[in-house]
């Protein structure tokens, strides 16, 4: 059986193939994609060959947050051909140390699809046809699109990051950055009931995207660079910050803004940059980071089934496999798209 599919061979070099996919084995299914998001990691292997230490260093075919529709299920699989299901990437070997202490996030021998950590790389999901282990799948509410479905993984990262946080309830809450990631965060911090959620960001668009998520507030730092004076007054006003976009002058204007001993949870990556360790001294703050997620995925694919959590005014546009790197040069427009998906 044939399949097409989206690879990336280096920098600004993604090219549509056709490849072979073997049928389902036990425990498997085949799985005829419907949507796949292009996430932040994904546009860092497209314009800058990959982000920090990770680099594409052999071809790859990107793609971790999709989903598709059983086509043929392997033995001893129960998922009925028909089924939409969102696909979860993330493959810990269950083995390691850390996986035996119920910490399958750092798995020593994570597998996770469409990711460049490793050598070889782990392929992705921009392809037309996928045979995946049936545990990674995800059954939806027949209501849920495939476009929604395909959500359930970058929820996954924010119900995780929102777990890092400790009590959300009733909280003010600042959050830096409104992509994606961003906005599902509103989400996530609106679900656990903050009484107050602010949005920074630079792009006008973006911080709309984040008001129609539920942001109490936005501000466009670009264009009110003061406007967060007034919630560095009185040592900080924010209980807690979800900083979502690894830029220096946002993580430096979360700490002058955030009350002493709040939380400052880093979700946005990036390389090294200086911090004020002074005033994270001083104000006796707790950082935690957050990568990735585990049971969460389900607990976003049941959310979004539900619409407990609408993920819709985030999807902004969806172009068939063919256009994929005219896809990708769409995602790289903040003042344009939020979160662009492949068709299949």
């Amino acid at each position: 059986m044939r399949t097409r599919l989206a690879r990336l061979y280096q920098k600004g070099d993604l090219r549509v193939e056709t490849d072979t996919v073997s049928p389902p084995g036990p425990g498997e299914v085949l799985l005829k994609m419907a949507a796949a998001g292009i996430c932040g990691s994904d546009l860092h292997y497209y314009q800058d060959g990959g982000f920090g230490p990770v680099r594409v260093r052999e071809p790859i075919i990107p793609g971790h947050e999709a989903s598709g529709i059983v086509e043929r299920a392997g033995e001893g699989v129960d998922l009925k051909p028909g089924t939409l299901v969102a696909v979860n990437p993330s493959q810990p070997c269950g083995r390691c140390e850390y996986c035996r202490k119920g910490l399958a996030i750092h798995c020593l021998d994570m597998r996770f699809m469409g990711s460049a950590m490793r050598l070889p790389h782990e392929q992705g999901m921009f392809r037309e046809w996928l045979v995946v282990p049936a545990m990674q799948c995800v059954e939806v509410g027949a209501a849920t699109t495939a476009a929604e479905a395909a959500c359930s993984e970058p929820l996954a990262v924010c119900l995780h990051a929102a777990s890092r946080a400790g009590e959300i309830s009733g909280k003010r809450v600042l959050i830096t950055g409104a992509g994606p990631i961003g906005c599902l965060m509103v989400a996530a911090a609106r679900y656990h009931c903050a009484a107050e959620i602010i949005v920074t960001d630079l792009a006008d668009a973006a911080l709309e995207r984040a008001k129609a998520m539920g942001a109490s507030r936005t501000i466009n730092v670009s264009k009110e660079a003061a406007a967060l004076a007034e919630f560095e007054t009185g040592k900080g006003y924010f209980d807690l910050v979800f900083e979502c976009s690894a830029a220096a002058p946002a993580i430096r204007s979360a700490i002058a803004a955030i009350r002493p001993r709040g939380t400052i949870v880093q979700v946005g990556v990036t390389g090294e940059i200086p911090v004020p360790l002074n005033a994270i001294v001083g104000k006796e703050l707790q950082i935690h980071g957050t990568q990735r997620f585990h049971a969460e995925f389900a607990a976003a694919a049941e959310l979004i089934s539900s619409r407990e959590i609408e993920v819709r005014p985030i999807i902004s546009h969806g172009l068939p496999l063919r256009d994929a790197t005219a896809a990708f040069e769409l995602a790289g427009d903040r003042t344009a798209a939020c979160k662009v998906q492949l068709t299949f």
